[in-house]
């Protein structure tokens, strides 16, 4: 992660985990693959970088591929491998139902609340604080809004486009932890 993401986007990886996490605790909610999740946080958006970067699929979703790959090498059985790549590509979706993908589920709360301040009262300030002076967000918003802003542009039907006209951007300049 570190050969491939700036010190902002490894730092979105690691709050996204933590998030997604904290959310499980205060929540009590059980049953969570945290191997899993950890997976999924850390490689969620890679299909962001342009080493990365598919010409025809969104983002999430050639993460999702990358991490069946990176997965593969790890060991991981198939249908390890395919539960990893539903996650990363379940976490750009709007909603994720937790009885369908209960770790696609706590990601696509913990990018919401690390992207866009979605949802941020779930966690104690405190700890938000805390991961915050830990990872600090750095430049996040200007550089995750223009890589966004670009993949919108070129493959308009894809979630990158749902984000920029949700108003991204601007979401993330006004994002409580800024």
């Amino acid at each position: 992660m570190t050969e491939y993401h700036s010190d902002a986007m490894l730092n979105h990886t690691m709050r996204s985990w933590l998030w997604a996490e904290g959310i499980a605790s205060v929540r009590r909610i059980s049953g969570v693959d945290h191997e899993l999740l950890y997976v999924a946080s850390l490689l969620h958006d890679l299909g962001t970088v342009a080493e990365f970067d598919n010409h025809t699929l969104s983002y999430e979703e050639a993460a999702g591929h990358i991490s069946k790959v990176l997965t593969a090498g790890a060991g991981w059985a198939s249908a390890r491998r395919e539960r990893v790549a539903e996650v990363i590509i379940r976490h750009n979706w709007t909603s994720v139902d937790p009885g369908l993908d209960l770790e696609g589920h706590l990601l696509e709360l913990a990018t919401g609340l690390d992207i866009t301040g979605a949802g941020i009262d779930i966690l104690p300030q405190t700890f938000l604080q805390e991961v915050t002076e830990k990872y600090p967000r750095g430049s996040l918003a200007e550089e995750f809004s223009t890589c966004v802003t670009d993949q919108a542009r070129r493959k308009p039907d894809t979630a990158a486009q749902r984000l920029v006209s949700n108003g991204l951007a601007e979401r993330m300049r006004r994002h409580p932890l800024e």
